[in-house]
């Protein structure tokens, strides 16, 4: 009998938000991810969305058994600069982030969004 071995492919983390308009806003308008699919299980149930970006895929859900706002989430990339140039040109009202080097050898790009999650956008320094 042939022998299976688990293949681990990503994690998708799940961010509470509380207000559609603001994460659109802010996940859409200004990070620039797109929507990949919405759920409600009835016209007034709390929304759950699938929203992506090159290869970085996040959940955002209305729904209460989600977990508190909060989430601290690290996405590895490269290109920190080209990001942080495309977001300053946006000028986002309620971020103007910079680029920070860590000890650990990344430099880092930190955001928060309207419900208090903090997506740090990292590049190992080579």
């Amino acid at each position: 009998m042939a022998e299976t071995t688990a293949s681990l492919k990503r994690a998708i983390p799940i961010l509470r938000m509380f207000d559609v308009a603001k994460a659109r806003e802010f996940y859409l308008d200004y990070l620039g991810f797109s929507v990949d699919f919405e759920h409600r299980f009835n016209e007034n149930a709390p929304l759950f969305m699938g929203i992506s970006r090159v290869d970085v895929t996040l959940f955002l859900s209305e729904h209460h058994v989600d977990r508190t706002p909060g989430t601290h989430v690290i996405i590895q990339m490269d290109g920190v600069d080209a990001l942080h140039a495309e977001l300053a040109a946006k000028k986002y009202r309620y971020m103007n982030p910079g680029i920070q080097t860590q000890e650990w050898g990344t430099r880092d790009l930190s955001v928060v969004d309207p419900f208090n999650n903090q997506i740090v956008f990292s590049e190992r320094i080579e």
